[in-house]
């Protein structure tokens, strides 16, 4: 018969993992919370691996964070989300910056045997064999946001990007848009990759072909801005970009050549980040959680801290659409 776990035990208080840490390490939390842990702990018969209560004088009580680009307002709110979690459970959380090339998001999970942290997430923009065997290989537990193959054996939550592209596609459709064109990043990107393929067969699926497809040199406002003239060759009443950066610096230039947003041209991003808000005309923009794929990594994190040996777990966290005035 297996060990109770803290994973086990938030199963059956029907609690986050980040809660039963919380309850269990002493600090605040609300009686009714703190009731159901001391339940569940009961119940199962749940006590503390001995060998983690030893090793605690050395751990740093501290959890990194890795993503490709701190400015991202993406980022922002996957790191508000995973430090509320983290914090709750009675770490700090440490932001840090990969930048786009594999070497360095290499470099970085190698480095974690250094022993500043306890654990990580990283949400890698590119990815390859070697940041897969680094990552199988870290001194601590590492959680991916973002998409892997399930064959590399590791704890990953990802956004469904073709399902996303879909619900954009089939939005501009019922507002009666048929020449759709796309602004993507770099295709060979993890994030660039899969809005190229759900942005083909989202048209494929309407019965639609591609007005324009352009490759923007990185997923940022001056890329969108920069990405412009090629598109405006084409003729065009739509157009979805690969995020909301690249989508805000389209329509500055779309406006500068003057077109209409949305009555010329309606205009989607994707992330939904509170830039699609404070833009004007305020951006339609699919929402692929990324608070929600923070929360998750946070706990799967903290699930794989105290139980190294769980099988890993694969979360994917489904998309919506906001609808503003863009379209």
């Amino acid at each position: 018969m297996s060990r109770p776990t803290i994973a086990g035990v938030a199963r059956v208080a029907g609690v986050s993992v980040a809660s039963v840490s919380r309850v269990l390490n002493g600090l605040p939390a609300t009686e009714e919370m703190a009731e159901r842990v001391r339940r569940a702990v009961d119940e199962l018969g749940y006590v503390p691996d001995s060998r983690a209560r030893s090793l605690k004088v050395g751990r740093t009580f501290q959890l990194t964070l890795a993503v490709a680009d701190v400015g991202n307002p993406v980022y922002v709110t996957m790191m508000r989300a995973v430090e509320e979690v983290v914090s709750a459970a009675g770490y700090r959380l440490v932001v840090t910056t990969t930048g786009p090339e594999i070497v360095d998001e290499v470099a970085l999970v190698r480095g974690m045997a250094r022993g500043y942290a306890d654990g990580l997430v990283i949400s890698p923009l590119r990815v390859d064999d070697d940041l897969i065997k680094s990552i199988q290989e870290c001194d601590v537990p590492v959680v991916v946001a973002g998409n892997v193959p399930a064959k590399a054996g590791v704890d990953t939550v990802r956004a469904n990007s073709p399902k996303g592209m879909a619900l954009a596609v089939e939005h501009l459709v019922s507002r009666g848009r048929r020449r759709i064109a796309f602004v993507n990043g770099p295709a060979d990107t993890v994030p660039g990759e899969a809005r190229a393929k759900g942005f083909a067969e989202a048209l494929k699926m309407q019965g639609l072909q591609p007005v324009v497809a352009v490759e923007a040199a990185d997923f940022t406002f001056a890329a969108g801005r920069a990405a412009a003239p090629q598109l405006l060759t084409s003729k065009f009443d739509a157009v979805i970009a690969a995020n909301d950066l690249l989508a805000v610096g389209l329509m500055h230039e779309l406006v500068a050549a003057g077109l209409d947003v949305p009555a010329d041209v309606a205009l989607v991003g994707m992330d939904d980040s509170e830039l699609a808000e404070q833009c004007f005309p305020p951006l339609t923009s699919v929402n692929l959680g990324s608070a929600e794929r923070g929360r998750r990594a946070a706990e799967l994190l903290l699930a794989r801290i105290e139980d190294g040996e769980r099988s890993p777990r694969r979360i994917i966290v489904q998309p919506t659409l906001s609808v503003r005035r863009s379209t």
